[in-house]
Parts: C-alpha cells; structure tokens; sequence
C-alpha cells in the first residue's frame, strides 16, 4: 500500500480525487510520487501538461526546443500572447507554477534524439509523446519500447486525430506493430501547411493526460492494443485493435537492439 501523506491543503486541492472509489488518498499519492515526461509543448502538450499538473503529478520533465509563435496561441492554450518569441519550455514552467505549487517542472531545451533519450528515460515512469514529427514519434516508440517504459501516443490534423497508449512491457504491441515505417517525407502535410482545428489537439491531448493518470493511479482499462481515431468535423470516433507483430522491427523477435541502428532524420527505416 502506499504510504500516504497528504497535508491539509492537499486534501483540500484534490479533494475530487480523494472522494474517488477509483482514485482515493493511495491514488493520489501516487500521482504525487509519479513522474511524468513531455515531448513537446504545443498543441498535444498543452492540455497534457495542463492536466497532469492540476491533477497534482509530482514530477514534469518538458523538453521541447522551440519558441511561441503568434500562430501557436489558437491551440497551445499553456502559452499566451506575451509569451511571443520564448522559449515554450520556459513559458510552459511559468504555466504549472501558477497552477500548482506541488508540481516540480524540470525543462530541456533541446530536441529528443538518439543519444539524449536514454537519459531522459531513466528519470521518468511514463512518458507522453505530444510531439508533431515521425523522427521524434518513431524514437519515443523505439526507446519507450526497449527501456520497458510505458508511453501515450497521440497524433492531430486537419480535423482529425488519433491516440493510444503502449504498455511498452506487458507483451503487447508498440507503434511500429501498426506503422511499421514512417511515410516518405513530403508526403504526408504537416499542420503548418495542411492546419488544424484549435479545438482538436485539446479533445486528443486529454485523452493522453487520462490515460496517463490512469496507468499512474493503477484503475481502469488503457487503450494499449487499442488506437482511437476521432474525427471532429463528423464527431465520431472509431476504436481499432493493434495487435503485437511477430515480425515487428522492433517488439517482434530479434527486433532492435539500439536507437542508434535508425536513421530517424528520414523514414525511421531500422
């Protein structure tokens, strides 16, 4: 059982959690204790990070290399106008710390890549990939995979989006089981040339921050082996089952041994 220390402000603040069969005062020391990473800090990151610090997660990494465009604030709600042309790790910091002083922000300025990530795993017990890249999502999904750490994926354009979670230890699949290699780059639009509904990424990256809170609180069932797609302009959604691959490059036998054997900068091809 875990020991539970909650102060009377804490009680106070979670009260919501505290009441909760499923949650409780053991739950919510464990969100306390838990330690949760962020790649990126934008659309996804935004409401994730949002969420994760009101619900009182003790630990956020946020590593995200770039700065707040006026573009960004139509969607990336933690950033606002007078954050223009900082640092989104910075301005994301100043955010949680208005929020909630439990909460210790550790930030990196820099881009996740091969030789950086296993660093950043080592410290974390989820991580939750916000990014808007194949190179970063396909290295998330390599390293989550190999270090045994679990990961929520989540992915937005236009008017659709789509997430799931990989318990990344349990046997179960991982990204690639499903997309086994990134598309050829300039085939696929991105959201600065194709856009993105400003809503979207808060509906998606909500449902990252509950998936999160669940693995961390222990309660309820993840969508590991499951992927959500959702589509805003119909509002639907659709459930496919991911199964693990035998021959997946990565979880399948003989699979990757090291992130360094993928050349990300181009179709992640292992």
């Amino acid at each position: 059982m875990t020991d539970v220390s909650l102060d009377a402000d804490q009680l106070d603040r979670y009260s919501r959690h505290v009441i909760m069969d499923g949650v409780g005062p053991e739950g919510q020391q464990r969100l306390l204790d838990a330690s949760v990473l962020v790649v990126g800090a934008g659309g996804l990151g935004s409401p994730v990070i949002q969420y994760l610090a009101a619900a009182g997660v003790g630990t956020l990494g946020i590593v995200d290399d770039d700065v707040v465009e006026r573009s960004n604030l139509q969607r990336q709600v933690v950033h606002g106008d007078a954050d223009v042309g900082r640092s989104k790790v910075d301005s994301a910091r100043e955010f949680v710390a208005d929020l909630n002083p439990d909460v210790a922000v550790e930030t990196d300025e820099t881009r996740l890549t091969a030789d950086n990530v296993g660093s950043f795993l080592a410290e974390y017990d989820l991580v939750v990939d916000a990014s808007d890249n194949f190179s970063t999502r396909y290295l998330v999904n390599d390293a989550c995979t190999l270090a045994g750490v679990p990961f929520c994926h989540g992915a937005i354009l236009r008017f659709e989006g789509q997430v799931t979670t990989f318990a990344a230890d349990d046997g179960g699949p991982c990204y690639r089981c499903l997309f086994p290699e990134a598309p050829e780059p300039g085939t696929v639009p991105d959201c600065a040339t194709a856009g993105v509904l400003g809503v979207l990424p808060g509906t998606v990256g909500c449902i990252q921050a509950t998936e999160a809170v669940k693995l961390l609180v222990g309660y309820g069932e993840t969508l590991d082996g499951r992927m959500v797609f959702y589509d805003a302009a119909a509002m639907s959604f659709e459930e496919i089952p991911v199964d693990p691959r035998p021959d997946c490059p990565v979880c399948g036998d003989g699979g990757l041994e090291s992130v360094h054997d993928v050349a990300y900068e181009a179709t992640c091809r292992i």
